[in-house]
């Protein structure tokens, strides 16, 4: 998966620390204090307190939007897991680990997105690695209220040749717009030794947007608002699907459920990790044909940091770190928007696989983001989630699921 990032494309370690979290001594905090915490930096102190225990390599973890309450795990070797009314049912949702591709550390079933209208028409959509070790989108069906999907409904969508088992993106998300979002790494490689990041002709180190929603009889539409159906870039043409270049690996990324806003977390190549920004215009619409610098540089440094760059027209992070004992890989995470911890609301969370921390980000009074180490978890974070009311989760790849809440 992409929680494992370096030059050489080599697995890492999963850390074998105990899974304990350790809360940064940050004051309690008032709700009717938000405003004025967020501008110093002071937020609530958090803790994790474990919820799901007993999965096999879990990457992934959601509500279904349907009101259900149920929460929907992923794991890498191809099935879904459903946890309910605090028990994970033994019968999986889905299980296609026979058409998964999983041996590779970054390969295997890797996102998964329910329709906005899933509690009627059941369908959701999956993105994984298949026999052949190419990235396979595709469109499942259940029925209604039933806890279980039928593996024979399969309707793929979109098939992507990867040349390297790494670097495969896989996140699925729907935006404010109604559109799946299908996130693409450059291909593997150190350095993306294709150009495939700014290269116009492939959907590798890309965002993509599709309409899959509006005639199901298709595996998609292509969304006439998407940036380069009738422009060009720099007097090449571009892939109609294509809605943002410039990605190394934006293995999870999501959208502000208030403000439509796109947040993605970028892995990057041996020194800078990043989180991109899109914000959301009036009415959350998204204007796409943004570019994030992929591989003309990495994170806000020229790449290699030796070489010359420009960065005009590029879109650059709103925050990054360096390797070492923040860690090597990161792993996006959400703007926290439930109800259990007030003081946190409107603060993105994300952390790092090979280091276990979470860190808030959150606006300061100088208009810019601040970010503040919250945890140092001990866990391998392969991802964060929401549930339909909004709460955040941490899936640790060793097997659980952590739920987030204060101190």
């Amino acid at each position: 998966m992409s929680a494992t990032a370096d030059a050489t494309s080599s697995p890492v370690p999963i850390s074998s620390r105990a899974a304990t979290a350790v809360a940064v001594p940050i004051p309690s905090l008032a709700p009717q204090a938000l405003a004025a915490a967020q501008a110093t930096g002071v937020l609530p102190r958090l803790a994790l307190e474990a919820a799901i225990s007993g999965l096999v390599q879990p990457v992934f973890v959601t509500g279904a939007g349907d009101g259900s309450g149920r929460l929907f795990l992923v794991e890498k070797p191809g099935a879904i897991r459903i946890w309910k009314d605090g028990q994970l049912l033994a019968e999986p949702f889905l299980d296609i680990c026979d058409r998964i591709r999983s041996s590779g550390s970054e390969q295997g079933l890797l996102g998964l997105a329910f329709a906005p209208d899933f509690a009627r028409s059941g369908y959701f959509w999956v993105n994984y690695i298949d026999l052949s070790g190419n990235t396979s989108i595709a469109r499942f069906q259940a029925a209604p209220g039933s806890n279980t999907a039928d593996p024979g409904s399969e309707f793929k969508i979109l098939d992507v040749k990867q040349p390297a088992p790494n670097h495969n993106g896989g996140m699925l998300a729907f935006g404010p717009d109604g559109y799946l979002y299908a996130g693409l790494g450059d291909g593997g490689g150190a350095g993306d030794p294709s150009g495939n990041g700014q290269s116009p002709a492939t959907f590798l180190g890309k965002m993509l947007r599709l309409d899959v929603t509006s005639d199901p009889s298709r595996p998609y539409v292509v969304p006439v608002q998407n940036p380069w159906v009738r422009a060009r870039l720099n007097g090449r043409d571009v892939l109609p699907e294509v809605w943002a270049i410039g990605l190394r690996n934006p293995w999870r990324y999501s959208f502000d459920r208030t403000t439509g806003d796109l947040w993605i977390a970028d892995v990057g190549q041996n020194k800078y990790e990043e989180v991109d920004r899109v914000e959301a215009a009036a009415g959350k619409t998204l204007e796409g044909g943004v570019d994030f610098g992929w591989s003309i540089m990495e994170g806000m440094h020229c790449f290699p940091e030796s070489a010359a760059c420009r960065k005009d027209g590029l879109q650059l992070p709103v925050v990054e770190y360096q390797h070492g004992a923040n860690g090597c890989s990161i792993t996006g995470g959400y703007v926290y928007r439930g109800k259990l911890i007030p003081g946190l609301d409107g603060v993105y969370l994300y952390g790092d696989y090979c280091s276990g921390r979470i860190w808030t980000l959150s606006p300061a009074a100088d208009g810019r983001w601040r970010s503040a180490l919250a945890l140092e978890s001990g866990l391998g974070i392969s991802s964060f989630g929401e549930d339909d009311s909004g709460e955040m989760y941490v899936v640790d790849l060793k097997g659980g699921v952590y739920r987030i809440a204060a101190k």
